[in-house]
Formats: C-alpha cells, sequence, structure tokens
C-alpha cells in the first residue's frame, strides 16, 4: 500500500481534486494532515508526500503524474533491492 499525504493548508493550490483522484485508487492510501512541517514549500506550489518522499509540482494536474511516477519509481527500486537481496 502506497502513503500519500496531504496538507490541508495545501488545497488553496487546487489540491482537492488531486486527492478525490487518488482516493479511488485501491493501491493508495490518502492521509490529510493540518500541516505537514514543508510551509515554505506549501505556501509556494502544490506539493504531497509519497511514502515519505517530497513530491512537489506547478500544478495540481502535474502533481497527479509526479505522484503516479514517484510510486512507479519507489516500487521498481524496492523490486531491484528485493531481487539483489534474494540472489545473496
Amino acid at each position: 500500500m502506497n502513503i500519500v499525504e496531504f496538507c490541508v493548508s495545501n488545497r488553496h493550490h487546487g489540491t482537492d481534486d488531486i486527492i478525490e483522484r487518488l482516493e479511488q485508487d485501491p493501491d493508495i492510501e490518502v492521509v490529510e494532515y493540518g500541516c505537514l512541517g514543508n510551509c515554505g514549500e506549501c505556501f509556494l506550489s502544490p506539493y504531497a508526500m509519497v511514502n515519505g518522499d517530497t513530491v512537489v509540482a506547478e500544478t495540481p494536474e502535474q502533481l497527479l503524474e509526479l505522484i503516479y511516477k514517484a510510486i512507479k519509481e519507489q516500487e521498481e527500486e524496492k523490486s531491484a533491492l528485493d531481487k539483489l537481496l534474494d540472489d545473496l
């Protein structure tokens, strides 16, 4: 399960629609917090935390694309690491 975290204060960038779309994905758990502690980022751009990694975009639509890209990259890294460990 992938966890995507949002700051409630970041909604002014239009992340509401992105949150609703991600909530429809059964492989993603969406969590909203009052604050994620990235106030500078939150003020400037749409952003989210994907499995603990910060993802920042210029637009909400780009954020959605980058969230899925980050998930894919993280899964590929995990798979490669698992394969390496299996070979030991």
